[in-house]
Parts: structure tokens; sequence; C-alpha cells
């Protein structure tokens, strides 16, 4: 395989991206670690978004179908069969283990933070539709501009990060499966396992 997922002109920047992001999802982790209500934050934005009418609770559904296992599995196929056409074997790889890396990791977080919502069997803190759903979008982002000057790299990846985020986060408030403050951590675990993986997939290609 050939030619870097992440130009080093913006290297330095999704490091600075992915600290910050690590910060906030350790400090959200520490403060709801073991609870099972709502933050003062969480119920001010539930009484807003939470139990949305028609059509866009139909919308919401759909968006949660995506972070399921078949809808997920769907996604990241036609995301890794876009990087193979495009002749971008190591995107396809970014693709793959950024995902399974990001949500393994919230899964691992959601039993160690232990946060719990509609119940004690319920783990809530991290969102893992929302650390896929930005996982992916982030990881296609990269793969697809990584012959693209700095700016317009990292232009797309904020966009990408932040529409998937937002859509899969709203998603999941507004139908009562997650905390505002889970979907803000599973945004976080994104932002940061993704850029490290890339890193890691850039690192290899020298050995």
């Amino acid at each position: 395989m050939s030619g870097r997922v992440v130009a080093a002109s913006v290297r330095g920047w999704l490091g600075v991206v992915a600290a910050v992001a690590g910060v906030v999802l350790l400090v959200l982790g520490v403060r709801y670690a073991g609870e099972g209500e709502p933050g003062g934050v969480d119920a001010r934005v539930q009484a807003v978004v939470e139990g949305v009418g028609q059509p866009w609770r139909g919308v919401a559904l759909v968006l949660d179908f995506l972070g399921e296992p078949v809808g997920a599995t769907l996604l990241v196929v036609a995301a890794v069969a876009g990087c193979l056409l495009g002749r971008r074997p190591r995107g396809a790889v970014l693709v793959v283990a950024g995902v399974c890396l990001t949500v393994g990791t919230a899964t691992v977080l959601k039993h160690v933070v232990g946060r719990t919502i509609h119940g004690d069997d319920n783990l809530s803190y991290p969102s893992g539709h929302t650390a896929f759903f930005t996982a992916l979008a982030l990881a296609v982002a990269l793969a697809a501009t990584h012959r693209r000057r700095g700016p317009l790299v990292l232009g797309a990846a904020a966009v990408a990060a932040v529409a998937a985020g937002a859509a899969m986060g709203w998603a999941q408030v507004a139908l009562g499966a997650h905390y505002p403050t889970d979907v803000l951590g599973g945004w976080c675990t994104a932002l940061v396992v993704v850029p490290v993986t890339a890193w890691v997939v850039d690192r290899r290609e020298r050995h």
C-alpha cells in the first residue's frame, strides 16, 4: 500500500483535536461515573429535543438503524468498497480499523464509567452510535481528501465529524436512548481514536 492517509501538514492539528477531545471525554466520564440521572445541561437539552413527533421521529429511527449492527455493517462495506474502487487501500484500512477501535473503546468506557439510562442494565456513556457514525464519517473524509491541501483536509474532516456527530447525537437524544452528554462523549471518542489510528496506519507505511 502507498500514499499516506493524513498529510503531514494536518497531522499536528488532528493531534491537537484528539488531545482536547480526550480531555473532554475524561472530564465527562469522571463527572457522570456511576450515575443514572441526567445532569442539568442534559435535562435542559432533553426538554427541547426528546420526544419529537413525525416525520422527525422517522428520521431519527433511520439514523438509529444506521448505528445498529446491520445498518453499520452496510455503511462500512460501502465505505470500504468506495476506497478500494478509488485505489485507496490504506483509506479502507483506516475505515475498518478506525471504526472498530472507536466502537471497541466506547464499549470499554461504558463499563468503566458505569453511567446508566432507563435502568441499571443500560450503560449509556459514551454513546456508541454517535462514536461509530462520527468515526466513519471522519475516516471517509480523511481518505477522500488525502491528496488535498491542509486547509481543505481540515475543513472536510471538521464538516464530516460535526455533521455526523450532530445528526446521530440528535437522533439518540430524540429517541431517549442517550443523555446529551453521552452523545458528546461518543463524539469525542471518535475524535480521539480515528486520528491516532490514522497515525498508526501511516507509521506502518514507513516500515
